[in-house]
């Protein structure tokens, strides 16, 4: 198998990944707003397979995601929210690396998740939606403060697994 298509067979587990996790296993935080542990996903591959890998399962998955539970409704916005989060962790976590500390390398991830996150969701997600439905930006923000504070808090969250896997994905792609 080439390397091209291994890694776009292993991108396509990660979308898989993201759509089983967040419909699965839906933890209620705000009202009607559930944490999308797909993001846990997303935070894995763009940490250990790169920008590309990561932004593509955020963006495919939250495609299919709401496919299969609201057809279209938010899905633009969503879609290219994760765009621009996928895109920035994915380049930060490959600066990341070379920080030796964990704890340094932690925190600063969290800054720059947050920061993704508010320009991804707060900002893209909000002008899309605007256009979109012909509503102020300002209300569309404060509509999508849920969704910033919880897919935040996922992606931080998931910063232990995304160190932990990163050596069994080494391994996975040293076997050929």
């Amino acid at each position: 198998m080439s390397e091209k298509t291994r890694k776009l067979c292993i991108t396509a587990v990660g979308i898989a990944l993201f759509v089983v996790l967040s419909l699965c296993l839906q933890v209620p935080v705000f009202e009607n707003y559930y944490l999308c542990l797909g993001y846990a996903a997303m935070a894995v591959y763009c940490y250990a397979f790169g920008a590309i890998s990561g932004t593509a399962v955020g963006f495919f998955g939250v495609i299919l995601y709401c496919l299969l539970i609201s057809g279209l409704r938010g899905m633009p916005g969503w879609a290219l929210g994760n765009v621009v989060i996928g895109l920035s962790l994915g380049f930060w976590f490959k600066l990341a690396r070379r920080i030796e500390s964990g704890l340094v390398r932690s925190l600063l991830s969290a800054v720059v998740i947050t920061a993704a996150c508010a320009v991804g969701i707060l900002g893209v997600k909000s002008i899309t939606e605007s256009l979109l439905y012909l509503q102020p930006v300002i209300l569309r923000m404060g509509k999508n403060i849920y969704a910033f504070v919880a897919d935040t808090v996922v992606l931080i969250a998931s910063l232990p697994l995304c160190f932990l896997l990163d050596r069994y994905v080494k391994k996975l792609l040293r076997q050929k």
